[in-house]
């Protein structure tokens, strides 16, 4: 299933993998108000929806935005108010880009109208069909669990210091996921290669943070993934299929063991 704002395919798994900013589509009437920095997208989440394929072909449900987060930001509150109070972000409709490049050709952004109507025609569907998929599915399995699947260049001097840890775990310091659960996830971390964090830079957009809620059914973990692990950080932005198919495997263990402590968790 597919349309105007989001790829969808709807698995039999008590797993929904959601992708909010894995779109390059800007739509023609906003590119005119662009810059040309804007139109590289370069802080889209690159090649995910290869990375997570292994996902899909289990048997999970998978959410895919198709259109670009400088058009909207899908992981963002409507109010367009910040996650992390005090810490250099971008808003709900960005104006620049992770480095601080413009995005308009204005210099302030869409106006308070514009706002409204990416609202409607794009932020709106999205959580929708998150909404739908999470009660379809806890309606079958009656425990739940939503990945959230992000990625981002690993050297971000406005964002945080230094390199970033490889893999960076968000469950909203702890409130969106069952402790079970994630235990058994950073116990599959044990021994492989890479960096990983537990709420620590980040811990968690708005998805995770608005749908992940244990008591209903709902155990919603982020997984801001290093760019670097699997992928080009510079302009082409290539996959790198030999890298990849290491993180990749560690991805897989981290979603294989959640599920299983997700199983024995009381219906």
């Amino acid at each position: 299933m597919s349309n105007p704002v989001f790829s969808f395919h709807q698995g039999t798994l008590p797993l929904l993998v959601s992708i909010p900013h894995l779109g390059t589509t800007i739509p023609a009437e906003i590119g005119e108000q662009l810059t040309d920095v804007a139109t590289a997208v370069a802080d889209t989440d690159w090649h995910l929806d290869r990375l997570y394929d292994f996902a899909r072909a289990s048997g999970a449900s998978v959410l895919g935005a198709t259109v670009s987060r400088y058009v909207i930001d899908l992981n963002r509150p409507s109010s367009g108010e910040s996650l992390y109070p005090g810490q250099t972000t971008t808003g709900l409709c960005p104006t620049e880009t992770f480095r601080g490049e413009p995005l308009y050709k204005n210099g302030t952004g869409p106006s308070e109208e514009d706002k409204a109507q990416r609202l409607d025609r794009y932020w709106r569907p999205y959580h929708d069909k998150l909404k739908e998929e999470l009660a379809r599915l806890v309606g079958i399995h009656g425990q739940v669990l939503l990945w959230e699947a992000h990625s981002i260049a690993s050297v971000l001097p406005r964002l945080f210091e230094g390199k970033l840890p490889d893999l960076n775990l968000g469950t909203n310091s702890g409130a969106s996921c069952d402790p079970r659960i994630m235990a058994a996830v950073t116990a599959s971390l044990e021994g492989q290669p890479y960096t990983w964090v537990h709420n620590g830079r980040f811990k968690g957009g708005f998805i995770t943070r608005e749908f992940g809620h244990p008591e209903n059914g709902v155990h919603a973990i982020q997984l801001e993934m290093a760019q670097s692990t699997y992928m080009n950080e510079e302009a082409p932005f290539d996959y790198l299929p030999d890298e990849a198919a290491k993180v990749k495997v560690v991805v897989e263990g981290m979603l294989h063991a959640a599920l299983g402590a997700l199983e024995v968790l009381p219906r």
